[in-house]
Order: structure tokens, then C-alpha cells, then sequence
């Protein structure tokens, strides 16, 4: 489905029928990282994957840094658009962040949270100077360096032995980013602001998923989120890396629909007047 959104033609997956989960992706992909999660939502759930601006079939936005602000309020305005009040937020990496922000700005919109792969912090100085050098490199070089140096990086060892398709369909799906969208990412991440104080004020559900070797993200950032986030749930999945949701999908999924079951009726309107 697609349609101006935020005066950018948006383009998203719409599955199912029922409570709605939006599931926001990380960076470089786009919805199709989503892909064993939307066709296996349980009955009574509908599931929202949008390709955020400049991913996916989304079109770019104004010049400028994706920033995460940018892209929560994308996800808000889409949410408008179809007619749903408030949703279950699942974000992995980069789209954890995107979920922050969307609790920061949009709070009512978010009913609970699935933070997948992320952390809560700010990058640090040295971290905000690489995303920048790599964004410069980008737009001079094309996506390659970053595809060929994060790649290693995003499954454990174990998932690229047993599972060298999956390699072979990550890469694809990264290679898919244009080189200008990759950039911009990189700038917004870079610019984004620290959300550790913010978790005190998140009181929806919460569920954290975390593979315990993520090379990306520690599992410590997942541990600290889950003793700062009030009932919070860690579900630490074992010789996984950062991608959770593609290197054990049917564990992820699992957990996922797990808590879906077990949230508080929600009495708010899902749609909109």
C-alpha cells in the first residue's frame, strides 16, 4: 500500500485483521526484513511494516538527515492515515530508536513496545564521527564499504554457518539502499538524542529481545533496559546475533506472540472517528 504521508509517498505492508503491530526496520533495510513476522501474526492481529522515507519503495524526503524524530513522525502520521489510535510498537536497531521517539512524541499512539537489538544511549563522540566519515564515504564511494563492513557484523557465526542463504539475502536487501538514503540515516543516527533518561517515564509493556552475540549492540545495553524499564521482559536468545527476527525466526516469533496474548485488554478506540 502507499500514499503521501507527511508529504512523502509512503509505502508499507498491511496484513491481517484486528489489534494493530507495526514493525519498523533497521538500517540498511526496509519492510522485507519483516517478512516471517507479518505472515505469521497470530488471528485477531494486523500487522503495519512501512519501508521508512527513502527506503524501501518509500520515496526521499526534503534534503537533509533522516533523523529519528523525522521518521517517528512519519509512523504517527501513517498511523492517522489508516485509521488507528494506538498500536504495539516493534522496532529492531535502528527502528528501536525510531520506537523512542515515538514514545517521546507520540506516546499515545504507543500501546506496548518490542525493542529488538537496540539500546537506549546516544552514540558516543567517536561513534557520531564514524557515522559521519562513513556517510561522506558513501556519497563518494557508494554503499559497498558499509554493506561489506557491517555485514560480518549483523549474525553470529553460528547463523552464517547453518544459514549461508540468509547472508546471501540480508546482503541483497542492504544493497537495495540507495546510496543517498544510507547517508541521510547516517546523519539522523548520528544526530539522535540519548533516550536512557526517558525509559522512567515508559510504563506501557515492554518486551526486549537481544541475541546474545550481537556484536552491534552488547547484551548489556538489553540488561540495563530491562532493569530500567518497569516490568520489562528480556527474552535473550542464544548464539544469535543482531538479527534476531531473520536468524531465529520462529524463537522470535514465538516470544513475540507470547506477549501479544498476554497484554491488557486495551479499551481505547483503535479507529479513528
Amino acid at each position: 500500500m502507499q500514499a503521501i504521508i507527511n508529504s512523502v509517498r509512503m509505502h508499507w505492508r498491511d496484513e491481517g485483521d484486528g489489534e494493530p503491530v507495526v514493525f519498523i526496520h533497521g538500517f540498511p533495510f526496509n519492510a522485507r526484513m519483516w517478512d516471517e513476522q507479518l505472515t505469521s501474526l497470530p488471528a485477531g492481529w494486523r500487522a503495519i511494516a512501512p519501508d521508512l522515507r527513502g527506503f524501501g519503495a518509500s520515496a526521499g524526503g526534503p534534503a537533509g538527515p533522516y533523523t529519528m524524530d523525522a521518521f517517528a513522525d512519519d509512523i504517527a502520521a501513517l498511523l492517522d492515515h489508516v485509521g488507528v489510535r494506538s498500536a504495539v510498537i516493534c522496532g529492531l536497531s535502528m527502528g528501536g530508536y525510531v520506537a523512542f521517539a515515538l514514545h517521546r512524541r507520540h506516546r499515545q499512539k504507543v500501546r506496548a513496545l518490542v525493542l529488538c537489538n537496540t539500546r537506549p544511549g546516544a552514540d558516543t563522540e567517536e561513534a557520531r564521527r564514524n557515522r559521519l566519515v562513513q556517510a561522506a564515504r558513501v556519497r563518494q564511494d557508494g554503499i559497498a564499504p558499509v554493506v561489506e563492513s557491517m555485514l560480518p557484523r549483523l549474525m553470529s557465526d553460528l547463523s552464517k554457518k547453518k544459514h549461508p542463504e540468509l547472508v546471501t539475502r540480508v546482503r541483497e536487501i542492504m544493497e537495495s539502499t540507495p546510496p543517498e538514503t544510507m547517508a541521510r540515516a547516517l546523519e539522523g543516527m548520528a544526530q539522535r538524542p540519548s533516550s536512557e533518561d526517558h525509559l522512567r517515564d515508559i510504563s506501557v509493556p515492554t518486551l526486549i529481545i537481544h541475541g546474545d552475540d550481537d556484536a552491534i549492540v552488547p547484551r548489556g545495553e538489553a540488561q540495563m533496559m530491562a532493569r530500567n524499564l518497569r516490568g520489562a521482559r528480556l527474552e535473550m536468545l542464544e548464539d544469535c546475533g543482531h538479527l534476531s527476527n531473520l536468524e531465529y525466526p520462529d524463537l522470535f516469533n514465538r516470544h513475540v506472540h507470547e506477549f501479544l496474548a498476554n497484554l491488557p485488554p486495551y479499551f481505547g478506540e483503535l479507529k479513528l472517528a
